[in-house]
């Protein structure tokens, strides 16, 4: 959740950003790794089929044609809520015990308060690299929302769970008294008018800020180097991340640092709000943030020491993703109607939220095929590295999920159409299907900008000797980008520990999801099926899902076991008899070769 070339508007999945983003993100003061990682983070972030747009649905049956229905008064059973504390708006989504999706709401932010005068979502200081959004403004979307949801009919006294997501990395600093003023919460007035005066940092740091680089270097150093660091944390040292985030602080505000006594994530912050009192930060966002030790699930004392003083006691013990932190605060109840008996299982991070939504399981892969291709992993053998994060699993505590993010994905795909295909997708198609699986030994590693997954730039193009050439015919060239691309992404993947298994599902979505070829290269390459899903609130759905595992969690029971009744993902390819044996040892080569690729560019 939790993270690269966000400022593009994918052509679908529509990545969209403000313009004034795409601005900032393409200018020469944004760290590669933030461009790419904006379209890994907004995978969690917003409805990835479209831009976002002020929409309210007061009442959606789980299959859309059941008209307005709504949780009223008049109804009855349990009803589970999702929430996204994402970075252009907030957003709710109520299921029922069956899974039906029965309301969805949002407020977003830019243009229904715009007294914050944010674009997108955040301020961009001058700078360039400092990135934050104001508390208050998330406090204060709080109240909209569920005022929007009242006045729709909501009935409130029959939801039994809720849990979240907020977006990956962003920190809010809670002020000396805040816990005092967050348990004695007057119903009479709103959370924004109650806590006006509960933040030490007004503004808080989010996960587009790159302004903490001092500060990674000086952790990787503690923690005895990048790859070590990685192996502790899950990555290695990001400017966004929280732990980075919190000692520039403490060496630029010391003041603000020192008047503060609970440093949140966004997600245990929006759980703190529900609760009435600081809601712990889970596993799995808190792998985020640089100082969780992923494997022992618990604060890493050389990067806690390395940070901050004191941190442990800020941040709190870390709890497991699936907990149930506590009964709601009486503030809802009396204002809003909520039972005294509903519960506030732990949020955690968009990303994290979004592998729930998509119902992952052992052995799955999801790629989501946008401007950038981003690929969401279940693992169960972490191997950390330089390139991609590792997570604990927001639904098996004992599991990990990975995540990478690849630059170059549909606009070289599109540039390959253009050039290869007299831009047509026909042609392309045709081109793919009309080749041999494995190219007749030809491969191709196409980075038409400086790629973050591997850090390489340029065209290159072998044949079946291993031996560099200019050029391919059109349609072998076709074939060379998309094997290449799914090569990679395969490749990447295992060295993260991600391993193919019986009864492994590839899910894919995006623009080039609709692709029956494409599709068809990205089942053979990983001998597995692939299923085509939808994302669309895969944050908010995966957040209502985990309220209602959350429940049946202690008893043991699994959230597959939850999710089962969840319309299945659609079946789209089967792999050809013949794709392990052409691309497994495919796949040895195109390691050496971009390893080759990688030794060759660097200076």
């Amino acid at each position: 959740m939790s993270g690269h070339i966000s400022s593009i508007c994918s052509h679908s999945p529509h990545l969209c950003f403000p313009a004034h983003l795409h601005t900032w993100l393409q200018s020469s003061s944004v760290p590669l790794q933030i461009q790419v990682q904006t379209a890994l983070d907004s995978i969690g972030d917003k409805d990835l089929e479209g831009p976002e747009s002020p929409k309210v649905f007061t009442g959606v049956t789980g299959t859309g044609t059941g008209g307005v229905t709504g949780v009223t008064g008049t109804g009855t059973g349990s009803v589970y809520l999702g929430f996204d504390f994402s970075t252009q708006q907030l957003k709710v989504l109520a299921i029922d015990g069956n899974l039906n999706v029965l309301h969805q709401n949002n407020v977003q932010f830019d243009s229904e308060l715009p007294e914050f005068r944010t674009q997108g979502g955040v301020h961009i200081q001058p700078d360039g690299l400092t990135v934050t959004s104001p508390v208050l403004m998330w406090v204060k979307a709080l109240d909209l929302l569920l005022d929007k949801m009242k006045r729709a009919g909501f009935d409130f006294s029959r939801v039994r769970a809720l849990s979240g997501s907020g977006q990956q990395h962003g920190s809010v600093f809670w002020k000396r008294g805040a816990s005092e003023t967050l348990r004695d919460l007057d119903p009479e007035q709103s959370l924004n008018q109650l806590l006006q005066h509960s933040f030490s940092v007004s503004d808080s740091p989010v996960w587009m800020d790159s302004s903490s680089s001092r500060q990674c270097a000086d952790l990787q150093s503690a923690a005895g180097g990048a790859q070590s660091l990685a192996e502790i944390t899950g990555s290695r040292a990001y400017e966004r991340f929280t732990g980075n985030q919190i000692a520039k602080l403490l060496q630029s505000r010391p003041d603000q640092y020192q008047d503060s006594e609970r440093i949140s994530l966004v997600s245990s912050f929006a759980a703190s709000l529900f609760l009435g009192g600081y809601a712990s930060i889970d596993y799995s966002d808190g792998s985020g943030m640089n100082l969780l030790d992923i494997r022992s699930r618990t604060w890493s004392k050389i990067c806690l020491e390395a940070t901050a003083p004191h941190l442990d006691q800020l941040l709190g013990e870390p709890q497991p993703s699936t907990a149930v932190l506590g009964r709601i605060s009486p503030y809802f109840v009396r204002r809003f109607g909520f039972s005294e008996s509903c519960s506030v299982v732990a949020f955690t991070g968009d990303n994290p939220a979004s592998l729930a939504g998509m119902r992952l399981q052992q052995g799955d892969i999801a790629v989501s095929l946008g401007t950038s291709d981003t690929v969401f992993l279940w693992i169960e053998e972490p191997r950390p590295a330089l390139e991609g994060h590792i997570f604990c699993n927001p639904v098996d505590w004992q599991q990990y999920m990975a995540l990478l993010c690849f630059k170059n994905g549909s606009l070289t795909r599109e540039r390959i159409r253009n050039e290869c295909a007299g831009a047509s997708w026909e042609v392309f198609s045709a081109a793919l299907k009309e080749t041999p699986l494995g190219n007749h030994g030809n491969i191709g590693l196409y980075f038409d900008t400086m790629e973050i997954t591997p850090p390489a730039v340029g065209l290159h193009r072998f044949n079946h000797l291993d031996t560099k050439v200019s050029s391919l015919s059109p349609q072998v060239e076709v074939r060379a980008l998309v094997e290449g691309q799914f090569l990679s992404r395969r490749l990447h993947a295992e060295r993260l520990g991600y391993s193919i298994i019986p009864g492994t599902r590839v899910l894919a979505t995006g623009g080039a999801s609709s692709n029956k070829e494409i599709l068809q290269v990205l089942s053979d390459v990983f001998n597995a099926p692939v299923y085509t899903i939808d994302l669309s609130n895969s944050a908010c759905l995966g957040s209502a899902y985990r309220a209602l595992h959350g429940l049946r969690a202690e008893s043991g029971v699994s959230f597959s076991d939850v999710v089962k009744n969840a319309t299945k993902p659609k079946l789209a390819a089967n792999p050809h008899a013949t794709a392990q044996e052409v691309y497994d040892p495919m796949l040895k080569r195109f390691a050496r070769l971009e390893e080759r690729v990688l030794q060759e560019s660097r200076p």
